[in-house]
């Protein structure tokens, strides 16, 4: 296997506390739930507090991680090196909600700096691959929170409270969702999502009623309530604002090459919505995690042509220059930030 070659990824979930994985199984040909309910894509990213669990493994055995830090320019580019050195700068992952998720948000950069020495903190993106019917989630609070009254809910083991508290939005399959990080948040039971983020594991919980975790130990990243609630943002969250994280299944799902994520996401990472109907579609050089959602078809890079079916994942690196993707498919490209992407240091 050289550099520039497409490589196809085996499954990578894993048990984690909540339940769900068996679309995932059916997505990617096993092994399915019932506790392992997301599977890290082109993961060059670890579990939080794990050393290896969570990296992507290789047909050769090799560790993705392993294999950039080797060759970062032939994986990534030479300015995206220059940019952001050997990091990737991206997770990608599938999480299917047997169970809703806890109430809960993810630091952001400044915070993740200061208090655990990490560059990245966790902005997010969801495109909804399946949801039940009127199925809802909760992005920020629709009233602004005293970081007191925070506390008190936390200790007081509130969950009711927190779901209250939230601003919800109904989303449908197609729909796609960017998550500032500090947002406090949820997603419904029954969702099945594809999921961008920054590349690491940092959770923050609110509430976790009927969840396989002792939130008052696990719950704040070992740094104590009193210092992870001060990752939260407690300003309130109107539905006009929901409104402009979100990209409507209908602005999404054409023929061609279409950006599936809202312009301030363009920081963080891109989500590029592949739909070969019509023609087939070009796609410019760069490190890229390619879920193939439906239909079948070739990827056609300076290298070889590879054949992918529903259920694929591969994972492109910046060596095999620009490619082609043709036939009767729809795939997801999810990248890093490009190298001239603006800065945002939250």
């Amino acid at each position: 296997m050289t550099t520039a070659a497409p490589v196809l990824l085996p499954v990578n979930q894993f048990d984690h506390f909540y339940r769900g994985g068996d679309r995932i199984g059916a997505l990617r040909h096993g092994p399915g739930g019932p506790q392992r309910p997301e599977e890290w894509l082109g993961s060059t990213t670890t579990r939080f507090g794990d050393p290896i669990q969570g990296l992507s493994v290789l047909p050769d055995g090799r560790f993705l991680r392993d294999a950039v830090v080797a060759d970062p320019v032939a994986w990534l580019g030479a300015a995206h090196v220059d940019r952001y050195g050997t990091s990737v700068e991206v997770l990608v992952k599938f999480l299917d909600l047997g169970q809703r998720l806890p109430v809960h948000l993810h630091p952001n950069r400044e915070f993740a700096r200061t208090h655990l020495g990490l560059a990245h903190g966790k902005t997010e993106a969801w495109y909804v691959l399946d949801a039940p019917p009127g199925a809802r989630v909760g992005v920020g609070f629709a009233e602004s929170m005293a970081l007191a009254d925070i506390a008190a809910m936390v200790s007081a083991h509130d969950s009711q409270g927190f779901l209250d508290a939230l601003r919800t939005r109904e989303v449908r399959p197609g729909d796609a969702m960017l998550v500032p990080a500090g947002l406090p948040h949820t997603v419904q039971e029954g969702v099945f999502v594809l999921e961008l983020q920054e590349p690491t594991d940092l959770s923050i919980l609110l509430e976790w009623q009927d969840f396989a975790v002792d939130g008052d130990r696990d719950g704040h990243l070992n740094l104590g309530f009193d210092v992870a609630l001060q990752a939260v943002d407690t300003s309130a969250v109107s539905d006009s604002d929901l409104d402009r994280l979100v990209v409507r299944r209908e602005d999404i799902a054409h023929a061609g090459l279409t950006s599936a994520l809202p312009p301030e996401a363009d920081a963080y990472f891109r989500a590029q919505h592949l739909d070969t109907s019509a023609a087939p579609v070009s796609v410019d050089a760069g490190f890229a995690v390619v879920a193939v959602l439906d239909g079948a078809g070739t990827i056609t890079t300076s290298e070889e042509t590879v054949a992918v079916s529903r259920g694929d994942v591969l994972v492109l690196p910046h060596a095999s220059g620009d490619w082609i993707a043709d036939g009767a498919l729809v795939a997801v490209a999810c990248r890093p930030p490009a190298p001239d992407a603006p800065v945002n240091a939250r």
